[in-house]
C-alpha cells in the first residue's frame, strides 16, 4: 500500500513490528506482531511510536540512529534480548531496559537521548532538535525529518463554541458596530460637509463630497485581500491593533483640514485602511471559536453595526449642529480608540488551546517547533481558491450586486432634505434601515444555521431581489411615512446580505482558505461601492434631481441576485465530478491489487513446482 510512495524524499514503507530477539529484524513468523509504519532509508529506520512502536521505540530508534551513524549501539540502550543473544555476547543491543523515555506510547513522542536527537510529531511534521549534535551527527539527523499528511492520532482541535470566544464575540461586535456605524451614518456627515466646505458656486460640490464617504467605504474592503495576508502571516490579533491604531491617526488628522480635498487622503484612505485591518480579522477570528453556532455568532457580530446605525445619526446631528464638524471627528475617536483595545482580545484559540508544558487540553504532545516555521509556507496570494467554480461565480455576483448597494447610504439624507423640508427628524431614515438591519442579522443568521450547505446563498438573492426593489421605490414614495416603511425593509434584507456572507464563505473552501477568500470578495467589492454613490451625485447634479439614480440604483441588486441562482447547481455538478472521479480511482486500485495478487500467486506456484 505504501511501498515506493515519495515523502519528502523517503520513501514510506511498511515493515513488521520488530520481535525482543533482534531489535531490527523482524520477528520470527509464529511471533510477529501487526505491522507498524517505519520511515526508512538506507539502514536507518525510525519507528513511529504513535502507530504501535510502544515503549521499545525510542531505544530502536537509538539503536537505528547511532548505527546509521557508523557507530555501535551504547550500553544501556535497547530491548530485552534472547538468553542465546545475551550468553553469545552480540554487540547488536545492549543490557535489557525495563522502559524508554516518559511519553512514549502515550503522547506520541520519543528521545534517541543516546545521541541527542528529540523526535516528535507535530501537525503534519516530525520536527527535530538538536541538544548537541553538529557535524555529520546533524547531517544525518537532518534525513530523519518527514512531511506526514497528518498528525496520526492526534485529535484536531474543536471550536469551544463559547468560553473565551463570548469575549471575542463582543470586541468583534464592537468592530463591526464602530467602523460600519460611522460608515452607515455618513449621510450626516455628508450634509455637515456641504455646509462646511460647499459654496454656491460649485455647481459639483455634491459629486466632489460624494467621493469622500465612497471612497472611505470602498478602500475598507479594497484592503481586505491584502489584510487577509497580513492576517495569515501575523495572526488576527497584530492585525487588528495596527489597524486601529493606523485609523485613530486618519481619523484625528481629518478634523484639522480646511477644504474637501485633503479628507480623500486622511479619511477616504487612511481612516478606511485602518477600519479594514481591523474589520477583517474580527470575521475571521470567529471561526476559530465557533462552529455550530457560527451562523447565530456572525449575526450577533453584524448586527453591531445596526446598533451603531441606530444611535449613531442622533449623535452626529447632536455633535454637528453644536460643536461643528471637526470637533464631531474627534469625539468619533474615541469610538476607535476602545476599537484599538478590543482587537486584543483576537487570541487565537490554537495557542490558548496549550497547556504550560506544550500539551494540548486533551492531553496529546504537540511538536516542539509548532510555534516555528518548519512548515511548508503558504503563497501570498491564494489564487487557487478560484479554480473552485462555485467561489468564481459567487466572487463575480456579488460585486455585480452592489453596484447601487451604498448609495441610499451617503444620498438618502440630502434626498430627504429635498423633499421633505418640513420634516424635523429626518435622521429617522437612517434608524429605520439601522433597526431592521440589526434584526435581520440576527434572524437570518439563525435562519443560516438550519440551512444546509451552499442552499444559504438562497438567502443572499432573496435579500439582493428585495434591496433592488426598494432603492426603485423610493422616488415614488410621496409620504414620510411611506419612505419609512421602505427604509424598514431595506435594512431587514441589508441584515440578511451581511450576516451570512461568511458562513457561505465557509460552506464553498473550506475554513483552510476562507480568510483569503473573504478578502478576495471584500477587495472586489470596493469597486462597486467606490463607484456608485459619486455617479449617483453626478447624476443629481446634472439632472437637479435624486430620481433617476434611485431608479438605477436598483437594477443591479437585481441582475447579480441571478447570477447567485446558478451557484448550488455549480456546486453540486462539481461535487458529482469528484465524487465520480474518486469512486473510479478506487476502482482502478482494487483491479491493480487484484492483478498483483493474480500475479504473485502464479509467482509462488511455479517456484513451488520448480522445488518440488
Amino acid at each position: 500500500m505504501f511501498a515506493g510512495q515519495a515523502v519528502s524524499g523517503l520513501r514510506l514503507k511498511k515493515v513488521p513490528f520488530c520481535g525482543p530477539d533482534d531489535p531490527m529484524q523482524p520477528a520470527p513468523r509464529r511471533r510477529r506482531a501487526p505491522s507498524v509504519n517505519t520511515f526508512c532509508r538506507g539502514d536507518l529506520h525510525i519507528c513511529d511510536p504513535r502507530w504501535r512502536g510502544g515503549p521499545a521505540a525510542g531505544a530502536r530508534a537509538d539503536i537505528a540512529t547511532r548505527r546509521h551513524l557508523g557507530r555501535a549501539p551504547r550500553e544501556g540502550v535497547g530491548p530485552p534480548r534472547s538468553p542465546e543473544a545475551q550468553s553469545s555476547g552480540d554487540s547488536g543491543a545492549g543490557p535489557a531496559v525495563d522502559h524508554a523515555p516518559r511519553g512514549v506510547g502515550r503522547g506520541g513522542v520519543f528521545k534517541s537521548w543516546r545521541s541527542g536527537l528529540l523526535l516528535s510529531p507535530g501537525v503534519g511534521l516530525w520536527t527535530r532538535r538538536f541538544q548537541s549534535l553538529d557535524g555529520p551527527e546533524a547531517a544525518a539527523a537532518e534525513k530523519v525529518e518527514v512531511e506526514l499528511g497528518g498528525s496520526v492520532g492526534a485529535e484536531p482541535l474543536e471550536p469551544p463554541e463559547g468560553g473565551w470566544g463570548w469575549l471575542v464575540m463582543l470586541a468583534a461586535m464592537w468592530c463591526n458596530g464602530s467602523v460600519f456605524g460611522i460608515q452607515n451614518a455618513c449621510g450626516v456627515l455628508f450634509v455637515s460637509m456641504l455646509k462646511t466646505f460647499g459654496s454656491k458656486d460649485d455647481d459639483k460640490m455634491v459629486f466632489k463630497t460624494a467621493w469622500v464617504s465612497s471612497l472611505s467605504m470602498g478602500m475598507i474592503f479594497f484592503c481586505c485581500p491584502i489584510v487577509s495576508v497580513f492576517t495569515d502571516i501575523f495572526g488576527c490579533r497584530k492585525t487588528a491593533v495596527v489597524g486601529a491604531a493606523v485609523g485613530f491617526v486618519g481619523l484625528l488628522s481629518s478634523s484639522f483640514v480646511s477644504s474637501i480635498e485633503p479628507l480623500y487622503l486622511t479619511y477616504g484612505i487612511i481612516f478606511a485602511c485602518g477600519c479594514s485591518f481591523a474589520y477583517q480579522p474580527s470575521l475571521v477570528i470567529l471561526g476559530h471559536y465557533f462552529k455550530k453556532r457560527l451562523g447565530l455568532v456572525n449575526g450577533i457580530v453584524t448586527a453591531g453595526s445596526s446598533i451603531f446605525t441606530i444611535l449613531l445619526p442622533f449623535l452626529l446631528r447632536v455633535l454637528t449642529d453644536s460643536v461643528g464638524l471637526f470637533h464631531t471627528l474627534r469625539v468619533l475617536c474615541i469610538f476607535v480608540f476602545v476599537l484599538f483595545l478590543a482587537g486584543f482580545t483576537y487570541r487565537p484559540f490554537a495557542s490558548s488551546a496549550k497547556d504550560k508544558d506544550g500539551t494540548t487540553k486533551g492531553g496529546n504532545r504537540l511538536s516542539l517547533f509548532s510555534r516555528r516555521k518548519f512548515s511548508p509556507p503558504k503563497k501570498i496570494f491564494n489564487f487557487a481558491i478560484f479554480k473552485v467554480t462555485a467561489y468564481a461565480v459567487w466572487a463575480v455576483g456579488i460585486p455585480l450586486a452592489l453596484f447601487g448597494y451604498f448609495v441610499p447610504y451617503v444620498h438618502l439624507m440630502k434626498y430627504v432634505n429635498e423633499r421633505f423640508q418640513d420634516e424635523k427628524n429626518k435622521e429617522v431614515v437612517l434608524m429605520c434601515i439601522g433597526i431592521t438591519s440589526g434584526v435581520g442579522r440576527l434572524l437570518f443568521g439563525r435562519i443560516a444555521d438550519y440551512v444546509p450547505g451552499v442552499k444559504k446563498i438562497y438567502l443572499q438573492v432573496l435579500s439582493f431581489l428585495f434591496i433592488g426593489l426598494m432603492s426603485m421605490m423610493i422616488p415614488l414614495c410621496s409620504v414620510f411615512g411611506g419612505l419609512i416603511a421602505v427604509c424598514l425593509i431595506m435594512g431587514l434584507f441589508d441584515g440578511c446580505f451581511i450576516s451570512i456572507m461568511a458562513p457561505i464563505a465557509f460552506e464553498l473552501v473550506g475554513a483552510q482558505d476562507v480568510s483569503q477568500a473573504i478578502g478576495f470578495l471584500l477587495g472586489f467589492m470596493s469597486i462597486p461601492m467606490t463607484v456608485g454613490p459619486p455617479i449617483a451625485g453626478l447624476l443629481r447634479d446634472k439632472l437637479g434631481s435624486y430620481d433617476v439614480a434611485f431608479y438605477l440604483a436598483g437594477i443591479p441588486p437585481l441582475i447579480g441576485g441571478a447570477v447567485l441562482c446558478f451557484i448550488p447547481w455549480v456546486h453540486s455538478k462539481k461535487q458529482r465530478e469528484v465524487t465520480k472521479t474518486t469512486g473510479g480511482e478506487k476502482m482502478e486500485k482494487m483491479l491493480a491489487n487484484q492483478n498483483s495478487l493474480s500475479s504473485s500467486s502464479a509467482i509462488f506456484k511455479k517456484e513451488s513446482d520448480s522445488v518440488i
